[in-house]
Formats: structure tokens, C-alpha cells, sequence
């Protein structure tokens, strides 16, 4: 079992920037494949980010390339979003997601691929 805890939620203004921070504990942390997902009201859950294991391949979704920032710190067992240049449609709850994987290098963008989630982080971008 793998429990995650978000962190560094709030509220923003357009072009701001945030970092999110996302605390595993249970397992061998550096096991697992993370990402990064959002949830808007009345909109589906999406994907934001990926990592694997290694933290050597990250993967973005377009609507924030170049924006957004996914990293690492396996001896803190923990993941990082980094958001800069936030928009009001970046509003939404944040959840991070583990899987685990034998592949340093595998990493998904499918959120039914996950196995453990965390309970999310809001986050509000004012215009």
C-alpha cells in the first residue's frame, strides 16, 4: 500500500506560479512511475504530468508544456509539479498518482493505470 498526501495548493493570480508537492510513504517510493492529474467542476479527471521512476523521462499534456515542470526526489520520497505562468483554466484539484513499475524508465499517461491516489490539492487562478 502506497499513501500519498498533496501539498501546495492555493490561490493565485493569472501568471503566477505554484509548486505542488506530493509525499508518498508506505512502499519503495523510488518503485514507482508517478503523474500528475487535474479535475475541474463538471469536467472529467485529466492528465497534467508523468514521471518514471528514475525521474530520467517526464511527459506532459500539450495544455501545459512549457509551463509546467514534473520532478523527483527519491531519497524525499516525494514529487514535485512546479506551475508557472498559471491560467484561470489551470483550476482545478491536483492529484498525484503512483504505479508501481520495474522499468526506470516506464511511465503512463492512463489514469486507470494507477493504482494509488492521493486525495488532491486545489488549486485557483483568478483573472
Amino acid at each position: 500500500q502506497v499513501q500519498l498526501v498533496e501539498s501546495g495548493g492555493g490561490l493565485v493570480q493569472a501568471g503566477g506560479s505554484l509548486r505542488l508537492s506530493c509525499a508518498a510513504s508506505g512502499r519503495t517510493f523510488s518503485n514507482y512511475a508517478m503523474g500528475w492529474f487535474r479535475q475541474a467542476p463538471g469536467k472529467e479527471r485529466e492528465f497534467v504530468a508523468a514521471i518514471s521512476s528514475s525521474g530520467i523521462i517526464t511527459y506532459y499534456a500539450d495544455s501545459v508544456k512549457g509551463r509546467f515542470t514534473v520532478s523527483r526526489d527519491n531519497a524525499k520520497n516525494t514529487m514535485y509539479l512546479q506551475m508557472n505562468s498559471l491560467k484561470p483554466e489551470d483550476t482545478a484539484v491536483y492529484c498525484c498518482a503512483a504505479k508501481y513499475s520495474a522499468s526506470r524508465v516506464y511511465y503512463t499517461t492512463l489514469r486507470n493505470e494507477y493504482n494509488y491516489w492521493g486525495q488532491g490539492t486545489q488549486v485557483t487562478v483568478s483573472s
